[in-house]
């Protein structure tokens, strides 16, 4: 089966630590990747119009609404992971998903922010992960 990053409802926070109320500058649902970029917002590692994950949305929400987020959480809810595999920020038009593939394109963020703990359940840290901005840690 393949990775997918369930993002119509199927996802669920199962655990967080030192949770965290924002204020949304856009809409997003449970277990999506939120960075800072004018307000908080899904996250994508596209170059151009990256953002960085900072935390995991503990709630679904629209532009101004005051929701839990984590910098660090299990999520329970995606399907075909692998256990042990690496969690990466998405790219392309996947704002604020995880996926298993690491970035490709050159100058997207290519950042460890998760494990997979088994075929349904990722851990998440991306308020832990330091952020480069070097050559060596975009992709190539």
């Amino acid at each position: 089966m393949v990775y997918a990053d369930n993002t119509t409802g199927g996802r669920i926070i199962k655990s967080g630590i030192m949770p965290c109320e924002i204020t949304l500058g856009e809409a997003c649902e449970v277990g999506d990747l939120l960075g800072y970029s004018s307000g908080w917002k899904r996250a994508l590692a596209t170059t151009g119009v990256a953002i960085h994950a900072k935390l995991v949305a503990g709630q679904s929400g629209k532009t101004g609404d005051i929701i839990t987020a984590y910098p660090a959480a299990v999520v329970e809810g995606v399907s075909g992971a692998t256990a042990g595999n690496t969690i990466y920020l998405a790219e392309s038009t996947l704002y604020g998903e995880t996926t298993e593939t690491a970035p490709t394109t050159t100058g997207d963020i290519n950042a460890h922010i998760g494990l997979a703990l088994s075929t349904t359940v990722i851990f998440l840290f991306p308020g832990f992960m330091p952020i480069y901005h070097d050559a060596d840690h975009l992709a190539a």
